[in-house]
């Protein structure tokens, strides 16, 4: 069997050549890179050998065992570039046309590389059992019956006529190629891109030891779905921000590739650009169809339960709440607004989603608006981060995107499903502290099986529901007076003591005007086995009571409207409730106790109570 290689082509391809699609085998391939997986292979061409660096998107070439040790592949897209003065070739897109061959020819091969299980092949053909070699020079081989592997497109090289006259290739001459973004890498040379621009942030200022900045990004898409981030600094960040405009298709080159600060950049990208004073980039004119919109990975609301905290998801959901904007004071002293709503979808889960700035003023009063109108939008988020906080909620980001009625089909089938009868499903919220899944957590437990079974004693809690009345209330301290900052995208809530006629915050150490008060309920709660203490907070305080802990307050405090303030608690009392409760023992001083607290309180639905009975009665043997 003949098998041909592209003679020359190694020097061709240093000299400039990137047309020819050579035919080239795999002589040694070495994983390399700590923080970033990449391989590197050293290829022949039958008489001399190169290093090559794959791009990543190569690599499941390797892992999977499709390109390996004595390979012949075809290097259909492939650049030349210089690094550290050295020249190597980086692959962008490759064929195997053998999987498995003995090396070819007589080249020399590096010291380094390890050849020790292929078998080197004299360039000549000696017998039936062993491999013919013949280079391409325009003949076919001679050998009779052998097989003829000749690329797709062969053509022996020729420089090109710019650069024919012209020596070798400076890195800087070469024209610039349209690359897929997922092909982008430090090792190549020119390069460019042709993509949407899918958001952009504000501008933004800063200070360090190198003095005064200001820097703004923006996230890019190409038609292959590849997107990553460009950011701009101070003189390059200001010829640049008034240029950019979201939807718009621009041809960027001329930047540098930098590991991405996955601190500040969500894209699943191992790069981002670096615009400097030399880059490019030119706004096209022509609308090009073949680059999508926006780009989604949508999570459903079931799978965001078990997501890490502050990681980056795309979520979707109807609307089945909008709560009133409000001014928070921010840790630094700033004011902004936050607006929440609540989404569900077809996974039988709802869940919190907090706008911040100005999402609650634009996209979050629009929602309200159609909501009051009897609308229930679906809502679509793009790079929301996760909070597991009392519960697990999503919350706008600088970069968040926000779209109402988005034209993607996930929205219509979404819309649909609501329509044909999802909006009469009930649903799970996941926000706020919620039970765990596993068997012994959906047990319902009686308060006299709490204590018997010795409930929260092991490392972790324990999740239960009971169904039980409230008996009693503690109304001389049930509620706290709490820090109204906020900490990331979180309300600090940490108690705050009086500061002359100002409140302060020892964890934020700040001082302010007026202070948050939040629910610490007491209370005693019974069934038919018996009488325990519970503690309820914020949100399941307002829950039992009915009113937020700041209204209840100022009525016995402020307006001292002693009949309104037992008339509210009393509301609480003697009414069934299936409360799901956390049992975990603490340490107060040198005493371990088992302390229950109230997690979600509702008041007991009669119709779906007597579902459940009449379930645990049929399971009864």
């Amino acid at each position: 069997m003949a098998v041909n290689l592209t003679r020359n082509a190694i020097s061709a391809i240093l000299d400039g050549d990137v047309n020819s699609k050579p035919l080239v085998q795999v002589i040694d391939v070495k994983l390399i890179g700590s923080s970033q997986e990449r391989y590197r292979l050293l290829i022949s061409d039958g008489v001399s050998t190169q290093h090559a660096m794959i791009a990543t998107q190569l690599n499941d070439r390797v892992k999977s065992g499709q390109v390996r040790k004595g390979s012949v592949v075809q290097l259909v897209e492939y650049i030349c570039s210089t690094v550290q003065n050295r020249k190597i070739i980086v692959v962008l897109n490759m064929e195997t046309i053998i999987l498995d061959c003995e090396i070819i020819g007589n080249m020399q091969i590096p010291g380094g590389a390890d050849t020790a299980a292929p078998k080197v092949v004299p360039n000549s053909a000696t017998n039936g059992s062993t491999i013919a070699v013949n280079f391409v020079s325009g003949a076919h081989a001679a050998n009779n019956g052998a097989q003829d592997f000749r690329p797709t497109v062969q053509p022996p090289y020729v420089p090109s006529p710019n650069y024919k006259h012209h020596g070798p290739i400076m890195r800087n001459e070469a024209p610039a190629r349209v690359i897929p973004i997922a092909a982008l890498n430090p090792y190549q040379g020119r390069w460019a891109i042709k993509a949407r621009v899918t958001t952009k942030s504000e501008m933004r200022r800063y200070h360090n030891a190198k003095g005064d900045g200001k820097v703004f990004s923006f996230d890019v898409l190409d038609s292959d779905g590849g997107e990553i981030r460009v950011t701009c600094f101070n003189a390059v960040a200001d010829r640049f921000y008034n240029i950019i405009e979201v939807g718009k298709v621009y041809m960027i080159s001329k930047g540098s590739l930098k590991p991405a600060s996955k601190n500040f950049n969500h894209l699943s990208n191992a790069w981002e650009i670096l615009l400097e004073s030399a880059s490019s980039v030119d706004l096209c004119p022509d609308e090009d169809i073949s680059i999508p919109k926006q780009q989604f990975s949508f999570r459903p609301i079931s799978e965001i339960e078990s997501a890490e905290s502050n990681s980056i998801l795309d979520i979707i959901g109807i609307v089945i709440s909008v709560n009133p904007s409000v001014p928070i004071l921010r840790k630094n002293g700033m004011e902004t607004q936050r607006r929440i709503i609540n989404l569900k979808d077809m996974s039988g889960r709802s869940i919190e989603l907090t706008l911040w700035g100005d999402f609650c003023s634009k996209e979050g009063q629009k929602l309200h608006e159609l909501f009051v109108s009897g609308i229930f939008p679906v809502l679509a988020a793009k790079a929301a981060k996760v909070s597991d906080f009392s519960g697990k909620s999503v919350g706008t980001i600088s970069s968040s995107q926000i779209f109402i009625n988005p034209d993607i089909p996930e929205a219509h089938s979404l819309k649909a499903w609501f329509d044909r009868g999802g909006k009469d499903i009930t649903s799970q919220s996941i926000s706020r502290e919620i039970m765990p899944v596993g068997a012994k957590n959906e047990i319902r437990k009686t308060i006299s099986q709490i204590r018997d079974e010795g409930l929260g004693r092991s490392s972790k809690p324990d999740w239960v529901s009971v169904r039980a009345t409230i008996a009693f209330i503690k109304t001389d301290t049930f509620c706290y007076t709490a820090c109204p900052l906020m900490i990331g995208d979180r309300q600090c809530n940490k108690k705050v003591t009086r500061s002359g006629d100002r409140w302060l915050c020892d964890r934020c150490n700040q001082e302010f005007e007026d202070c948050d008060y939040r629910y610490l309920l007491q209370a005693q709660i019974q069934d038919h086995t018996g009488l325990i203490w519970v503690t309820a907070f914020q949100e399941s305080g307002e829950e039992i009571l009915g009113c937020s802990a700041k209204e209840l307050y100022m009525l016995k405090n402020e307006e001292q409207d002693v009949d309104r303030f037992v008339e509210v608690i009393h509301s609480g009392l003697f009414v069934e409730f299936l409360l799901k409760l956390k049992v975990k023992e603490e340490t107060y001083g040198d005493e371990q106790k088992v302390k229950i607290t109230i997690v979600k309180a509702d008041r007991v639905d009669f119709a779906s109570e007597s579902r459940y009975l009449l379930d645990v009665l049929s399971k009864q043997p």
